[in-house]
């Protein structure tokens, strides 16, 4: 019987092999050899992002590279030059677009820094109350705005930690907050031109089209709130929607909540498992005398989270690894349940002690305890396993459990540190509170514990902050500047005023994020300048001919939303903007309308967890694949409605 990996792989191959003819019957229907190619691109870009053969970004540097190397193929591809100009393959990476995102990631950081998002939380607890239906509009309508200002995928990671802590104060499960919250902040990314990436990219898209327009067809770009009553109108169909049909298509799931003042009742409620903390002699007589910690801890459901052998104390980060030689009279500070403690005692011979001596101050409650950390989209850890990376050694964290779509997995069902990482993991780890603030800083975990003894944000910069929020805000709003400017402006008087320093701001920008965006407007340039947007246009208009203008927005809109389901938002736009354009002004359209119903149709992603923001909620919620398929089926048809008739009674 094939495994699931053998599965995958056969699927990839078949995959393979289907993009591969089609590549080839195109080749031989498109009217000239530049189209021919630039289709192949296509198809191999899609068969890469929808089959993740590699990551998403570094698929699309090798998009990038591949255009570029056509320059020195030509010959042999049969083309009089490359299908990108060479002086123009890296213009991505100094785009106004890519700036803009850099600016806002850091600015988003910055406000966050500075406590701003706690005295939000507290807002909410304030006025919200204990009940789902006040608290659910007033989280999803802060973060809606918040995302309209920022990525959605920052706003939502930003509310995740004060979802949780609201959570565990009211007593709603997280599963019945999340989902409101990351689909308003999905949402949220339409209500103005910086709220997501393919609203920044698109102005870019729209210059580049204009480059092979007559200039009687020349589009204008759009100003910041050019999308501003779209997007509300989206986001409150959003919050209306899951106040009135909450009850119906929200599941009921005790998720965990990282603010539970008693770690051990949380950990017992939430996941079914239980670990106290020991403290214990290993005599010369002991069965463990002379094995590594990695023997003990396999032959036994333990997890060791400090030792002393004589040299010292260690515990935290590089001080337990797994090769460690446990001799005799060592001392070890233990996890264990209280229903293995008593036969890992008998059998092993151990002196156990009665409280905890040696540790008592390395691991008491204000220097160490549980805490929980979500594996985020993106992250390096995917694919790897805890002892793959060495979590314990390389970062201080002893990992417990793993809940991943409401199913946990602990070292009784299976061995956790064996099990591979997804996307949206909740991980329930033992670690000193001074490795987990290290750990916020590491793009690859999102720390979701909050309430533990960490150094201070800082609250003295909050004026700070929000001067060069505004400043940034109005520069974009009463001057002629570029958005990159404006908003760079703003990022840079961050760091200037000590809000953020330059290594934080540096680690504030996702350059996964960055190296995609500019990797793949080339693409864009060679679909538009090689002709094949224009005829993919005209096949396009021949299929539909007849049709009213409307069906074509609409057959525009449900193609982008399907694009988005299965590749990243902004590759949908790069490849579908420069065809709505061309069917636009075929059909006698609006060429700048049909581009913006593309960009904000790339946030219709609510069907299934592959938006990075239904991903990074999945795990701490405990959602399965069916929960989004119920709440957010619903929510695609309303979002296409609501969408198309806001674009056409505004525009």
């Amino acid at each position: 019987m094939a495994t699931p990996t053998e599965n995958s792989s056969q699927k990839r191959i078949i995959a393979g092999a289907i993009f591969a003819v089609l590549a080839l019957y195109v080749a031989f229907v498109v009217p000239s050899i530049e189209i021919a190619w630039v289709s192949a691109i296509l198809l191999l870009t899609i068969y890469l992002f929808a089959f993740e053969i590699v990551g998403v970004d570094v698929a699309a540097v090798s998009i990038m590279v591949l255009l570029g190397l056509t320059s020195l193929l030509a010959p042999v591809m049969g083309l009089e030059k490359g299908l990108v100009p060479t002086k123009e393959l890296f213009n991505g990476f100094s785009s106004n677009a890519v700036i803009s995102i850099i600016a806002v990631m850091i600015i988003g950081a910055g406000l966050d820094k500075t406590g701003i998002m706690s005295k939000v939380a507290a807002f909410i607890l304030k006025v919200g109350g204990n009940t789902e239906a006040r608290v659910i509009p007033i989280i999803s309508g802060t973060v809606g705005f918040i995302s309209s200002f920022m990525q959605n995928v920052g706003a939502a990671a930003l509310f995740l930690p004060v979802v949780s802590r609201i959570s565990a104060r009211t007593g709603l499960p997280m599963s019945r907050l999340l989902m409101p919250m990351g689909f308003c902040a999905i949402l949220g990314g339409t209500v103005t031109m910086v709220g997501s990436s393919p609203l920044i990219l698109l102005n870019d898209l729209i210059l580049t089209s204009n480059k092979a327009l007559p200039a009687a067809q020349q589009m204008e770009t759009w100003s910041l709130f050019s999308v501003t009553p779209v997007g509300l109108a989206l986001v409150i169909t959003g919050i209306v929607y899951f106040v009135l049909a909450g009850k119906f298509v929200l599941p009921t799931i005790q998720a965990k909540s990282g603010a539970a003042h008693n770690a051990k009742e949380y950990l017992d409620k939430t996941y079914g498992v239980g670990y106290d903390l020991y403290e214990i002699v290993i005599p010369a007589e002991s069965p463990l005398a002379g094995k590594s910690l990695d023997e003990i801890e396999d032959d036994h459901a333990i997890r060791v989270v400090a030792v002393e052998k004589g040299d010292g104390p260690r515990f935290g980060a590089q001080g337990v690894d797994r090769t460690l030689a446990i001799g005799p009279g060592s001392v070890l500070a233990l996890l264990a349940s209280p229903d293995i403690i008593e036969p890992f005692l008998k059998g092993t011979r151990v002196q156990l002690k009665p409280d905890l001596d040696l540790f008592a101050e390395a691991l008491a409650a204000a220097k160490a305890g549980i805490a929980e950390v979500v594996i985020p989209p993106g992250s390096e850890l995917i694919g790897k396993t805890a002892r793959d990376v060495w979590l314990r050694k390389t970062t201080g964290l002893s990992l417990l459990a793993i809940n991943r779509g409401g199913e946990t997995i602990t070292r009784e069902g299976g061995g956790v540190r064996a099990t591979p990482f997804q996307s949206g993991d909740a991980l329930v780890v033992h670690t000193t509170w001074a490795d987990l603030y290290h750990l916020e800083r590491n793009p690859n975990y999102l720390v979701l514990t909050t309430e533990y003894p960490h150094e201070e944000l800082r609250p003295r910069k909050v004026g700070w902050a929000l001067l060069f929020f505004v400043v940034a805000l109005s520069m974009v709003l009463f001057t002629d500047l570029r958005l990159s400017v404006a908003l760079l402006t703003g990022a840079l008087g961050m760091v200037l005023s000590g809000v953020l320093n330059i290594e934080e701001a540096y680690r504030a920008v996702s350059w996964k994020t960055v190296f995609l965006l500019a990797s793949l407007i080339p693409l864009g340039l060679a679909v538009e300048t090689t002709g094949t947007a224009a005829f993919i246009a005209n096949q396009t208009l021949t299929l539909l001919s007849g049709v009213p203008i409307w069906v074509l927005q609409a057959a525009i809109a449900v193609l982008a939303t399907f694009f988005t389901l299965v590749m990243s938002n902004v590759g949908a736009t790069v490849l579908l903007v420069p065809l709505a354009v061309n069917i636009a002004i075929g059909a006698g359209a609006d060429p700048a309308l049909f581009a913006l119903t593309v960009a904000i149709a790339t946030s219709n992603s609510f069907l299934i967890p592959t938006h990075q923001v239904n991903a990074l909620i999945m795990g701490p919620a405990g959602y399965r694949v069916p929960d989004f398929m119920r709440a957010g089926g619903i929510m695609t048809v309303l979002f296409l409605v609501v969408s198309l008739t806001m674009l056409n009674l505004v525009f």
